[in-house]
């Protein structure tokens, strides 16, 4: 619920911004909705994003429910996913999605939304709020639409962002490490390899885990976790030094 009342009001700002920054208005002078589609449709061909907002945007209000409704509802959205405006962007396929729900467009507008998060998804050491929401997104997507051209896309991202967390646990693991704080550690590890152990990040922090648990002279559980190593990770370039480690306990 907090993260919604966030996005919202971030929305209401982003919103007033552009009403008050936007260009000079519609092209769009048509009753025809066909037409009035044509000419806005035109302009996001055209790249000019700005004038295609104002004329999808009169379209969503001029022309509500009639049959160029749920496309003219897609290109607003795409046109601030262009602009890379990801929360104006994720607020207009939301709308197509719960209004919508069996148009054409309505698939795409699903993995357009995760995109949108995707674009939010900051760097590994800051706040991963919008990490989670673009891969539950994704998640959401390929559960609908598992066969969908974009599914192998989807996964991808997926994978990266996950990559992304398991990344930010595993700096804060060798933080702890360098401050000699071993048992945080050890648990921010055993985190990666519990709950990120498809990620590129789970051998380094298994790894990591074994050190730590040797500085800590807990050495059977330092062998319980080089079997492990060793059963899990045959292929990592971090078996050799596992194994010397072996040799030494």
């Amino acid at each position: 619920m907090y993260i919604k009342t966030i996005f919202y009001l971030v929305l209401l700002l982003f919103i007033s911004v552009i009403a008050g920054c936007g260009s000079s208005g519609s092209d769009i002078t048509t009753d025809d909705p066909d037409k009035a589609y044509q000419t806005a449709k035109r302009n996001f061909d055209k790249k000019d994003y700005l004038q295609a907002i104002d004329d999808f945007t009169l379209i969503k209000t001029k022309f509500a429910g009639s049959s160029i409704s749920d496309k003219s509802q897609y290109y607003l959205g795409m046109c601030y996913l262009k602009r890379e405006e990801f929360l104006l962007a994720a607020y207009e396929f939301e709308y197509l999605i719960k209004n919508y729900t069996t148009s054409s467009y309505a698939t795409d507008s699903r993995f357009q939304l995760g995109m949108c998060y995707y674009g939010l998804s900051p760097k590994y050491a800051l706040d991963q709020t919008y990490t989670y929401m673009a891969i539950n997104e994704f998640k959401n997507f390929l559960e609908l639409y598992p066969t969908d051209k974009n599914a192998p896309i989807a996964e991808a991202k997926i994978k990266e962002l996950r990559n992304k967390l398991a990344q930010k646990l595993f700096e804060s693991a060798e933080l702890y490490n360098k401050m000699e704080n071993y048992k945080a550690a050890t648990y921010y590890y055993e985190s990666i390899i519990s709950d990120y152990y498809d990620t590129d990040y789970a051998d380094d922090a298994l790894y990591g885990k074994i050190k730590t648990l040797i500085t800590r002279k807990r050495i059977d559980e330092a062998k319980t976790e080089i079997e492990r190593f060793e059963s899990k990770y045959s292929g990592s370039i971090l078996l050799n030094k596992v194994l010397s480690i072996k040799k030494t306990l």
